[in-house]
């Protein structure tokens, strides 16, 4: 026995068979008594100890988990459970299960202060609450990765609803997006309790039906849409109502809330004249605000996307449903009824819209099916009544199911990912165990209902556990609990079970309640589950259910099961015309169309109780697979009053929900568990020894390990601590580092500064000492010099005296002695001085008439050298015209001339860097390449050996002697004195060296008898200066290594030369040279500075020489008359060039002009398009050849004719060549109707040729036809006989006149002309076509242009050819022009040229199908250079093609599968890039159509129709592809693949892989990136419509979402890039991996790969920057989405800079550079630090796009953040427009957050920022302000707009709208805005513009609106604010306010508001606590920006909050 002392708690009996506590009292008689919980008074006796037991120290003041009280008993649990009640604390917990109290009253819990405490928080961590469990879900979802649920249970009004609500709005809360989304989830809640709750005796707020919300949550944790389940809506509710009851709140919010006009459309009046509202007695409900439910109910149907449509069709219904339900019946007669008054059936017609007589019918009349017909029976009154009741129920049903449905159309999303599996977390709030004193077929299922929670509660907690424990083998004692196995058997398992009983019974007929309940009877009587009734009269049964016995009542239950309406009803409401209802009855309506259609195959409509069942079964697979949490609900009294506990009802929920065996096996059992490396891999960082505690209460089975929640806690905490303390520990040593690399930098600038500023000390103490001591010097030396001066002084003063005397003596005596010999000189002199003047002036006369005889001018100079030349003149106008042109000659036009500054040269003359050339003397030349001691100076001695070193022996012979020429050129050495024997005086002698004459180079041949014998003997003799010029440029032409030592020659002989006869002869020389042949390299820079020191104008002119020389390369003759002209005149020359129209065109020409200069210039003249094949054509008597329009030089052609002249014996002067412009070759696809300038000149060079025979037709009908169209062209239609024989005479050669009579002629052609005028009607320009294309295609060897070669290797021909070059081929001809080898362009298959040496010049390689051909040749260049421009342009023309392999590709239809040799027709429709190497083609075999890589086909080189050779090519066509050989690319590679071992897998390949590199994505995912980086990177056949961002996207996206994808990524990129030969396949590679490398980085295990991969390939440009990049993003977070459009724009520019511009308010702009890797708060910080700005606290970035200005998150990446909007404003854009679009945009960068602004300390950011952003707020007038504040603002503003201008002054009233705001403006009169312009014009102040706009900041700073965001919304929340008010949010929080008086009408402060959000046309926020918060929706399109900008300032605060609690100690 214990003693029991004052103030004990014991444990006494109450009678109820539960102890109840009591404490020990004393009483005023000092005896002890108890008083026990309930306040009742007990006496301790004898009789009553033996009952009292001690009470444990856990149960005195409650505890916090119940599994740790002492008293694990009911007693204890139900105590526990009521002091804590008592203490305001509703919440405990059990283990993991929460037991919540329903407080009936509002408790201080639920703030944003709780939401922050719970978050992110174990379990156990603070005090039970049901934050705690949501906390607890979210957690193990994202951690465990696996789907929670929350099983809220307990009794009707215990407060289920209420904590399913509060964990929403956690879950919403933690989320923390403040999405849509998430406000739309919560806004459900309104709508279906409006729908689905009611107040019953017990609960005010009670659910009618289940519902399971299912919340879907992204990866990251946010909340992306929800789906809600309902079960069991308690239908019968709306027809009747138990007393005290009331209808669902629908009704009532209805007719409380609706506007009086709404309710008068409706006929609605108030609840009380409503029989459905009114069967309990009961239309308010104390607590509740029916009007003020009403309008947050109709804010949900805003938020929830029902349209006002929607609301008033719904209003409709629920109208309806209480109409009918004041509709009654009568008893007309035997079972007849009719209506009681029609006028209720009137009323309701409107809302249903139905015809009144078809309502009436439904309602009183039944029709039936027979096998013949269809019957109508009448219904008594009360089937009448019961069939209405059907109908409401009906209607009611379909409309809370529709109201459903909308709910999650709204709320629900689908993941974009099909594959990714989404989490979430389910919250059950079904109805509570219900045992009412009269229960029925809904009390059936809703107990039934509970009981499957809670067998799912009992087999989770009890059957699970300890099976898994005995599975684990844990050492367990087995736990005896209440299982309802037994009772789900009897409703639902077993065969013949209840609920399968009454399906079965209302399947039938004739089935009755009766019935029923007699089968029930039969086979559940005895088995003591189910109580049958005690005699067969009552309709009552019992169940034995896990909270006890309860009966129910049978009447009724098998029509509710049924729950069918008449078929009557259905048609009714077919035939309605209200949307909704027929929206509503969807399913039925169909089934009624299925019966009269196949009436056999419907089936058996299911009944409720089967409906219920399979809902309830799927509710129940769902549960199981989730991690499930439980919140067990009590009801403290069934008064639904506060601070009110029963004991005995609380203790019977106790023993039912089974909480104490849950809380004995939650005691000793371990409910946590992990798998061995679950544990290890979380918990590996406690292990701080590998021996574990064993006095710990944990278990270790066989797979797993077992804890308590207390240890798991503990574990967590401690985990978290011991991550931190990591984490700190990182930090620390990174910190260390930083902060010590700091250090060492500037301990290292300390020291530098230190050892300067010590020795800046030591060097000025050191002069201070030397200054002083120098000093101290001086005075010692100044006294000692002193006193020696006195000494001396003294000294000097007698000396002085005595020397003075004595010089004076002898001074005068000199002087004497001077003066007398000076006389006599000077007489001497005076004498000899006039003698010799006299002899001298005879000398002087003689000396300048000398002098006047030698000095000649530099002109003088010239003329003297080329004094042989005559008189200017033009060439080619000289002598007779060739043969063949003489016709020209006589209709010669007007000649026309051609500017020399209207020449523009196809080829610009490279531009002369002068700068630099001061560094290239002479001098320095010769010092460096000089031989032995040669000087740069003038001499006039022959050289032993040549300046230069030269290695061929011939060369030092010519060096010497050309050296001798120039010095007798020069006149340096003298002529010798022997005389040639035959001088010939008419004309100077021609003379070049026997090299140069005997080359076989020359268009014109010379014959046997050239008189030039040798050169030796003939230089003994004196020599013209025109030989001298010959000899000596002849040597430079014909030797290549001579001409850098005849300029050294001559500059040497000009380099300090005294004479100015030799000088200028030098120049001359080197004129004429600069003319004739260029420099090397080596030594052009020295001949160019050496040129500038040129006298007179030679300078200039010596340069422009230079310079045509470099470019158009060596002549090949000497210079011909017409240059010796200009180099005399200097001056350009003239030639004239004939066409074939007759008109000759006189144009300048320089020793450097070309062919191709000459034509250009010429095509230009007379605006020639199509200049291919026009050439200059050279003719001297009989003989034309064609210069080409190549390289050329025209100057060497005439110096020919001129040497031919001579040869024949005339002067070269009078050479009679001419020059012609022809058409020499066509291209094979010419096109005469282009140009009609180039078709009239070849349509009379044809004319031309045929008169002159040059083009010959076989027949003579051939000639008619020609001349025919001849004469249309010339003369039209109508012609007169002197036309026809002018036509003849032009067109027919004379052998053919002279052969038949002209009159026959004339005859043929009139007759012919005729025929053509009759036949055509076609223009001249037409006919001219026709001729050319005829000329064309007749005479093609007379368009060819032909080259002689030398075969060096090849088919056996000859040695010496003709290579003759047309539109048609090749053609080689012999001597006798017989063709030797005819080839056509598709059998060439390649040109290469050869540079074979010095002898042989240039060779060509013609490869061909019959074939290889080397070719040598002067010409051998142009001859490739024809070939190649032909084969490239029929290739780019050409439309067939022929495979060179067989390829077969059925599997892709992108391309075309062919075999080897098959003729492919191409398509060039663009849709594949050709130069990504692929090419459309059909095949002609197959007629089908795709892609085909280009290295697979040959196109045919030619433009002919292949279809019809079709037969050919089915077998030529492999020979083909057989001879073909596709050139050489890289040898080298080649050879080395070759000897490489094969790497299939790592090698570039065309062909897509077909599954993942990597072997651990083989199964995961599949693979949808190959084949976009193929087609970006060109290796693929891409179509041209498909951007490059759209295949990054497909390249980068998914690998963005799925980390295992990123090392694939990295791994077929590189791989694409390995052995890849293709150029432009590997530059695209680059960018691929240069974007790559700053997405993601690639893993641990790759990441050395790949840099070995960049470092091996440094070369590459992009290499270092990709390595660069790569680094960063080790370091960095992975970007979360593909490269923007900016990013993949610089790249595909190869620029690694991306620049992106910012716009500011004050529009202005910027450009900044932008890194991949760059977030919005770094470039916040750059911007702020280029503008200068005191701090970029407050500022951010913007976008502004079309429609919307979005502010960036700060931690976000830039490039991600951009792309996010654009992609969002994209899909937006493209569901509007139904198209993809491109979305523009405007970064901006403003102030966002206005908090620490004050005007004028940061006066930048004022002037950028401040002034520009706040003005416009002024001027909308959203402040307030007095009229003086107006007036002095309004005068800063017009300081701002004008300045210091006056003048404007005039114009205030314009401009006042800038001034004044815009409320103000409206309000002023005319004589308000004078007196206002009156009172400005006082104001004016000397202030800047910048300072006004300081002042007008530091006005509006005065004001509470200052730095406020101002928004014009519509409300619908509060009924006392206008419908429209303007909402400013600042750092003070949220303010409302009046739009027109301004005032404010609500502050919300920050931490007063509890939520927001915002969609896409509404805004939401919640004031006060989360439950009973006063809730706040208006509509705007600016929500996005509201919700911004609170969150921003939210944040701003909680981080502020977070560092002064840091701070604090």
């Amino acid at each position: 026995m214990w003693s029991i002392f004052y103030g004990d708690f014991v444990w006494v009996d109450s009678g109820g068979g539960v102890p109840i506590g009591a404490q020990v009292k004393v009483t005023p008689t000092g005896q002890l008594q108890l008083i026990d919980d309930e306040g009742k008074e007990h006496k301790i006796n004898k009789k009553t100890e033996g009952t009292i037991r001690p009470m444990h120290p856990t149960s005195v003041e409650g505890v916090d988990d119940m599994i740790r009280l002492g008293d694990l008993n009911e007693a204890g649990l139900l105590r526990n459970l009521l002091v804590r009640h008592k203490e305001g604390i509703i919440y405990t917990y059990t283990g993991s299960i929460l037991v919540a109290v329903n407080p009936y009253q509002l408790l201080p819990l639920y703030t944003t202060e709780h939401v922050h405490m719970y978050t992110d928080r174990r379990l156990g961590e603070l005090p039970p609450h049901v934050f705690a469990i949501a906390d607890g879900c979210f957690f193990n979802m994202r951690r465990n990765k696996k789907n929670q649920c929350c099983v809220i249970s307990g009794e009707s009004g215990a407060g289920k609803t209420e904590n399913t609500k509060l964990m929403l709005q956690f879950l919403a809360a933690v989320s923390g997006q403040h999405s849509w989304i998430e406000q739309q989830i919560l806004e459900a809640n309104p709508i279906l309790e409006a729908f689905g709750n009611a107040k019953t005796i017990r609960n005010d707020n009670s659910s009618r039906f289940g519902k399971y919300i299912d919340i879907n949550f992204t990866k990251g944790g946010a909340i992306e849409g929800a789906r809600v389940e309902q079960y069991l809506l308690e239908k019968s509710r709306v027809c009747r109502q138990a007393p005290q009851e009331r209808n669902y709140h629908i009704f009532y919010y209805m007719l409380m809330g609706m506007s009086a006009e709404q309710k008068k459309i409706l006929s609605l009046g108030s609840a009380a004249e409503y029989y459905y509202l009114t069967m309990g007695n009961c239309t308010s409900c104390e607590g509740r605000d029916d009007v003020k439910e009403y309008a947050h109910f109709r804010s949900a149907l805003k938020i929830l996307m029902f349209t006002e449509n929607d609301s008033w069709e719904i209003s409709k219904l629920l109208a309806a449903i209480l109409h009918l339900g004041n509709v009654w019946f009568l008893f007309l007669q035997l079972h007849i009824s009719g209506l009681r008054r029609e006028a209720e059936l009137t009323v309701c017609v409107p809302s249903s819209q139905v015809a009144p007589k078809e309502l009436e019918k439904c309602l009183t009349q039944r029709s039936f099916m027979t096998a013949r017909e269809s019957v109508t029976k009448a219904l008594t009154s009360d089937q009448a009544v019961d069939g209405r009741d059907a109908f409401v129920k009906a209607i009611y049903g379909k409309l809370f199911l529709w109201v459903v449905d909308k709910i999650n159309a709204a709320i629900y999303k689908k993941s974009e990912d099909s594959e990714e599996v989404q989490q979430s977390i389910g919250l059950l709030d079904i109805f509570g165990f219900e045992n009412f004193s009269k229960n029925s077929f809904e009390q059936l299922c809703i107990n039934f209902a509970n009981e499957q929670l809670q067998q799912f509660f009992v087999k989770h907690v009890f059957k699970l556990e300890q099976d898994e424990y005995a599975r684990e083998n844990i050492v367990w004692k087995h736990i005896d609990y209440q299982d309802n196995q037994r009772t789900l058997d009897v409703l639902a398992s077993k065969p013949m079970n209840m609920l399968a009983l009454i399906d079965e019974e209302s399947n039938f007929p004739k089935g009755t309640d009766t019935t029923m309940l007699q089968k029930m009877n039969t086979v559940h009587g005895k088995g003591g589950i189910y109580i049958p009734p005690k005699n067969n009269y009552e309709t009552e049964f019992g169940i034995q259910h896990f909270a006890g016995v309860v009966n129910y009542d049978s009447k009724g239950f098998l029509e509710k099961n049924r729950d069918t309406l008449s078929a009557d009803l259905i048609q009714l409401v077919e035939s309605s015309s209200n949307k909704l209802l027929k929206l509503a009855f969807q399913k039925e309506l169909f089934k009624i169309i299925l019966e009269i259609k196949i009436p056999l195959h419907i089936k058996r409509v299911p009944t409720l109780t089967g409906q219920f069942r399979q809902s309830l079964d799927s509710l129940m697979k769902t549960l199981t697979a989730c991690q499930p949490y439980f919140i067990r609900c009590i009801k403290p009294n069934d008064f639904k009053k506060p601070m009110l506990f029963d004991r005995e009802l609380c203790i019977r929920q106790l023993r039912y929900s089974g909480m104490m065996e849950t809380i004995r096996i939650r005691k000793a059992g371990y409910p946590v568990r992990y798998t061995f490396e679950e544990f290890l891999q979380r918990y590996r960082v406690l292990l701080k020894t590998y021996i574990c505690d064993p006095k710990i209460d944990w278990k270790t089975g066989k797979t797993k390990i077992f804890l308590k929640d207390c240890h798991d806690t503990m574990l967590e905490v401690e985990r978290m601590k011991e991550l931190n303390a990591k984490a700190l520990l990182i930090q620390k040593v990174m910190r260390g580092y930083k902060y010590r690399k700091q250090f060492l930098r500037k301990r290292a600038g300390a020291l530098v500064i230190q050892k300067y500023w010590r020795g800046h000390k030591g060097r000025k103490l050191y002069r201070l000492v030397k200054h002083g001591f120098a000093r101290l010097q001086a005075q010692v030396r100044s006294r000692q010099l002193h006193f020696q001066y006195k000494k001396k002084r003294e000294a000097a003063i007698v000396l002085q005296a005595q020397i003075r005397g004595h010089l004076a003596r002898k001074q005068w005596k000199r002087k004497r002695d001077a003066v007398i010999l000076l006389q006599a000189y000077t007489r001497g002199l005076l004498a000899r001085k006039m003698r010799r003047a006299q002899k001298n002036s005879g000398q002087k006369r003689e000396l300048e008439n000398k002098a006047n005889a030698e000095s000649i001018t530099d002109q003088e100079m010239v003329d003297s050298v080329f004094g042989f030349l005559p008189a200017i003149v033009v060439g080619g106008q000289e002598g007779q015209a060739p043969v063949g042109f003489e016709n020209l000659e006589k209709q010669r036009m007007i000649t026309e001339e051609i500017d020399i500054d209207d020449i523009s040269m196809d080829e610009e003359l490279p531009q002369d860097d002068f700068d630099d050339l001061d560094e290239y003397s002479f001098s320095k030349f010769a010092s460096m390449y000089f031989q032995g001691a040669a000087s740069p100076t003038h001499i006039r001695q022959r050289l032993q050996q040549p300046l230069l070193y030269h290695e061929d022996a011939a060369d030092v012979l010519a060096s010497l002697t050309v050296w001798w020429i120039i010095l007798r050129f020069m006149g340096d050495l003298p002529e010798p004195k022997r005389q040639v024997q035959a001088q010939r005086n008419a004309r100077q002698e021609r003379f070049m060296p026997q090299e140069l004459i005997s080359r076989k180079d020359r268009q014109v041949p010379r014959s046997d008898d050239d008189s030039m014998n040798g050169e030796g003997p003939s230089l003994d003799r004196p020599l013209t200066s025109l030989e001298k010029l010959h000899i000596i440029v002849g040597y430079a032409i014909v030797r290549r290594d001579l001409r850098d030592e005849i300029y050294c020659q001559i500059c040497k002989q000009l380099q300090d030369n005294s004479n100015r006869n030799s000088y200028f002869r030098g120049w001359i020389l080197l004129s004429l040279c600069l003319g004739i042949f260029p420099p090397s390299e080596r030594f052009i820079k020295y001949l160019q500075s050496f040129i500038r020191f040129a006298p007179g104008g030679y300078a200039s002119y010596c340069a422009e020489r230079l310079k045509r020389t470099g470019l158009n390369g060596v002549r090949g003759e000497p210079p011909a008359w017409l240059e010796l002209q200009a180099t005399k005149t200097k001056k350009p020359m003239i030639v004239s060039v004939t066409l074939m129209d007759g008109r000759t065109i006189n144009l300048p020409v320089d020793s450097g002009s070309t062919s191709r200069e000459i034509c250009q210039i010429l095509s230009n003249k007379i605006k020639l398009n199509d200049t291919f094949g026009f050439s200059l054509y050279v003719a001297l008597y009989e003989k034309v050849w064609a210069l080409g329009s190549g390289r050329e030089h025209v100057m060497d052609a005439i110096s020919q004719c001129e040497q031919e002249v001579k040869r024949k014996g005339g002067q070269e002067q009078h050479a009679p060549w001419r020059l012609f412009f022809r058409k020499e070759v066509f291209t094979p696809w010419h096109d005469s109707k282009e140009d009609k300038i180039s078709t009239e000149l070849i349509y009379k060079q044809i004319i031309h040729g045929l008169k002159f025979g040059e083009y010959q037709c076989q027949k003579e009908d051939d000639y008619v036809q020609l001349a025919a169209k001849h004469l249309y062209i010339q003369h039209g239609s109508g012609s007169s006989p002197e036309h026809v024989k002018e036509v003849v005479q032009e067109c027919i050669n004379t052998s053919l006149l002279e052969s038949k009579s002209e009159a026959k002629w004339v005859q043929m052609v009139s007759t012919a002309h005729a025929e053509v005028s009759h036949s055509t009607d076609q223009k001249a320009d037409t006919v001219k076509a026709e001729m050319v294309d005829y000329a064309r295609e007749k005479w093609p060897m007379f368009f060819s242009r032909f080259f002689e070669v030398v075969k060096l290797s090849g088919k056996r021909l000859s040695n010496k050819f003709i290579v003759a070059i047309n539109w048609t081929g090749i053609t080689f001809l012999d001597e006798r022009e017989k063709r030797l080898v005819e080839l056509s362009f598709p059998e060439v298959t390649g040109v290469n040229t050869i540079r074979e040496g010095k002898a042989s010049g240039q060779a060509v390689s013609l490869l061909t199908l019959k074939g290889d051909f080397t070719l040598a040749g002067n010409t051998a260049e142009d001859m490739a250079e024809l070939v190649t421009m032909f084969l490239s342009g029929l290739t780019e023309r050409s439309r067939y093609a022929v495979t060179l392999k067989e390829s077969d590709r059925q599997d892709d239809p992108t391309f075309l599968s062919f075999k080897k040799g098959e003729l492919i027709i191409i398509i060039k429709d663009d849709e594949f890039s050709q130069k990504h190497g692929w090419i459309k083609g059909e095949s002609v075999r197959t007629k089908k159509v795709g892609a085909i890589p280009a290295d697979d086909i040959v196109i045919l080189a030619t433009l002919t129709d292949q279809k019809k050779k079709r037969a050919h090519w089915n077998g030529a066509g492999v020979l083909f592809a057989r001879s073909y050989r596709q050139p050489t690319k890289d040898v080298n590679r080649q050879v080395m693949s070759r000897n490489a071992a094969p790497e299939r897998l790592w090698v570039n390949s065309r062909e897509p892989i077909r599954q993942p590199l990597l072997q651990k994505l083989v199964r995961l995912f599949l693979l949808d990136s190959c084949v976009p980086i193929l087609k970006y990177m060109g290796d693929y056949p891409a179509k041209q419509m498909q951007s490059p961002l759209e295949l990054t996207d497909q390249i980068f996206g998914p690998a963005t979402k799925h980390e295992a994808l990123r090392d694939e990524i990295y791994c077929q990129i590189m791989k694409q890039m390995t052995s890849n030969n293709n150029r432009l396949s590997m530059e695209q590679g680059w960018q691929l991996l240069w974007l790559c490398c700053g997405l993601f980085p690639p893993s641990q295990s790759l990441l050395r790969h790949t840099q070995r991969f960049l470092e091996s390939r440094r070369r590459e440009a992009l290499s270092a920057d990709c390595l660069q990049r790569l680094q960063s993003s080790l370091r960095m977070e992975p970007r979360k989405l593909p490269p923007h459009q900016v990013e993949v724009d610089a790249i595909q520019q190869n620029s690694t800079q991306i620049l992106h511009k910012i716009h500011f308010p004050n529009d202005t702009e910027e450009i900044f550079e932008v890194m991949t890797s760059t977030r919005i708060k770094d470039l916040t910080l750059n911007i702020a630090r280029k503008l200068g700005l005191t701090t970029a606290d407050g500022f951010s970035i913007f976008v502004k796009t079309h429609d919307k200005v979005l502010s960036l998150n700060e931690t976000d990446y830039f490039f991600d953040s951009l792309r996010q909007i654009t992609d969002w404003s994209k899909k937006a854009n493209r569901i509007k427009d139904g198209g993809p679009v491109n979305v523009p945009y405007l970064v901006f960068f403003m102030r966002k957050l206005w908090f620490n602004v004050i005007p004028g300390r940061d006066t930048e950011a004022d002037l950028i920022f401040h002034y520009p952003q706040e003005l416009p707020k002024y001027l909308r007038g959203y402040h307030v302000c007095t009229k003086e504040e107006l007036i002095n603002i309004a005068a800063q503003l017009f300081r701002i707009k004008v300045g210091n201008d006056k003048s404007q002054i005039v114009t205030i009233p314009k401009i006042l709208k800038e001034l004044v705001p815009a409320d103000q403006l409206k309000a002023m009169s005319e004589n308000e805005v004078k007196n206002f312009s009156l009172m400005l014009e006082l104001q004016k102040s000397a202030m800047s513009v910048d300072e006004a706009k300081v002042a007008f900041l530091k006005a509006v700073y005065r004001w509470p609106t200052f730095g406020c965001a101002f928004f014009e919304v519509k409300q619908t929340s509060e009924l006392n604010f206008p419908d429209i008010v303007r909402i400013a949010i600042s750092k003070q929080g949220v303010t409302i306010i009046h739009p027109k008086t301004k005032d404010v009408l609500a502050t919300h402060p920050f931490n007063r508001i509890a939520s927001w959000c915002s969609g896409s046309t509404y805004f939401h926020m919640t004031i006060g606590s989360l439950v009973k918060g006063n809730k706040f929706l208006c509509e705007t399109s600016l929500g996005y920006k509201m919700d911004d900008l609170i969150t921003s300032y939210v944040n701003l605060f909680l981080r502020e909050r977070k560092c002064r609690s840091f701070r604090s100690p």
